[in-house]
C-alpha cells in the first residue's frame, strides 16, 4: 500500500497515530496531543443551540396548532436550559438579554472527561 492511498482500520484493532503517516505530529508515543498547529480544528463551525424542554404529541394535535396555542414541556419553569453542540449536551445555562437579545449564561458546564463518556 503506498501512502496515498487513505489508511481505514475495520477490524477494531489499536492503530497508533505514529503508524498513520496523515497522523504523524499529532499525538506523541504516550497518545496526548501535542501538535502545536491546533489552528486547524479551532476554526470548525459548530451548531450550538438551547434546549428549553421537548414533548411529543400526535401528528393530529400538531396540525391543531395554531397562533396563541401553547404546548407543555417536560421542564419545570426556572430550570436550567440544555447547552448542546452538535447535538452533545455540554452544558447547562440561565436565559439573559444582552443589548436587547437573548443570550445564555452557563449555570454548569460539563467535563470533557463526562462528554466523552457519554459518547460511548
Amino acid at each position: 500500500m503506498s501512502n496515498d492511498e487513505p489508511t481505514m482500520i475495520l477490524d477494531g484493532s489499536s492503530a497508533q497515530p505514529d503508524d498513520l503517516p496523515e497522523f504523524s505530529g499529532f499525538a506523541s508515543s504516550s497518545g496526548s496531543v501535542t501538535n502545536p498547529d491546533l489552528d486547524m480544528i479551532l476554526d470548525i463551525p459548530v451548531r450550538l443551540s438551547m434546549e428549553v424542554g421537548n414533548t411529543q404529541i400526535s401528528i393530529r394535535n400538531l396540525l391543531q396548532l395554531g397562533q396563541g396555542s401553547v404546548i407543555e414541556l417536560d421542564r419545570l419553569a426556572g430550570e436550567p436550559l440544555d447547552v448542546l453542540v452538535n447535538g452533545t449536551l455540554i452544558a447547562h445555562g440561565e436565559v439573559v438579554v444582552v443589548n436587547d437579545k437573548f443570550g445564555i449564561r452557563m449555570t454548569d458546564v460539563i467535563s470533557p472527561s463526562e462528554r466523552i463518556k457519554k459518547l460511548g
